[in-house]
């Protein structure tokens, strides 16, 4: 039953990243802004999607689970900063997916690398399902738009 509803939402996020336009509204190709994404000549780039999920450690104690919270939190927005990681947030339901990461890598084995570095994966609260992904090169812009629309860091 997981998997028709993994693959439903992974073609529902691919058909609206393709689905940017229409030929009436068109705008003019911007082949450096294309280059500087890294776009391929149809606006897209290969990326590795993670669905983060409950782990099998579950922490009791509240202070150690904010601590460790605040610690991913940390490693996320580095990993933004270092444009290794163009989305990432939580799922807003109470379910056993918790969330997801968008990696700017070209494999699996680079953006596995990068999950050991979270803090939650080495505890074991959180296991991370890993898939390559194909979208628009665009999604590179939203670590850079997102700083300059936050008032506050969700860090601070």
């Amino acid at each position: 039953m997981k998997k028709p509803l993994l693959l439903i939402t992974l073609l529902a996020f691919a058909v609206n990243c393709l689905a940017q336009t229409t030929p009436a509204t068109k705008p003019k190709y911007d082949a450096a802004l294309a280059k500087k994404l890294g776009a391929d000549d149809y606006g897209m780039k290969k990326y590795v999607m993670a669905f983060l999920k409950d782990g099998p450690t579950q922490l009791k104690d509240s202070t150690a689970r904010m601590q460790l919270q605040m610690a991913h939190l940390k490693n996320i927005g580095r990993l933004a900063a270092e444009g290794k990681l163009v989305v990432a947030g939580p799922f807003m339901d109470d379910q056993p997916v918790r969330g997801i990461f968008i990696f700017n890598v070209e494999s699996v084995e680079e953006a596995k690398k990068l999950t050991e570095t979270d803090p939650a994966i080495k505890a074991g609260t959180l296991v991370m399902e890993l898939h390559p992904f194909y979208c628009s090169a665009a999604l590179m812009q939203v670590v850079p738009i997102h700083n300059t629309i936050q008032k506050q860091s969700i860090t601070d």
